[in-house]
């Protein structure tokens, strides 16, 4: 097993919306489109500094209709709402399933704060 986890297998659920991750090192992760959209480490979500990150809302309803690979380091997921930007990385894909129950707190919280809604 490498240093850093390397998935052993991705499985796009596009019924259930949702990217399910094995990595070699035992950790398994289902995560839902919308999550993985609003958390997507392209510039145009991520900015260029923590100050610029955007809340993105209206994706409750947005599906991933390809997985493109990127070399032997990550996957360039397109969403249906045609976003294809963000390049995740294995350990960005790993840390998203390790923190997705603080993330997703967060985004919520972040949402309700700018009176902005998950709803399209």
């Amino acid at each position: 097993m490498a240093d850093r986890p390397v998935p052993t297998e991705i499985r796009l659920i596009r019924a259930e919306k949702r990217l399910d991750v094995t990595f070699d090192d035992g950790a398994r992760f289902s995560l839902p489109a919308e999550y993985l959209r609003v958390e997507s480490p392209s510039a145009e979500v991520q900015g260029h500094s923590a100050a610029e990150r955007k809340t993105v809302p209206g994706r409750r309803h947005v599906g991933i209709i390809g997985v493109e690979p990127v070399g032997h380091y990550a996957v360039r997921l397109l969403f249906d709402d045609l976003h294809d930007t963000g390049i995740y990385s294995w350990e960005y894909l790993h840390r998203l399933g390790r923190e997705q129950a603080p993330r997703w707190e967060a985004y919520l919280n972040a949402l309700a704060s700018k009176g902005m809604s998950r709803e399209p």
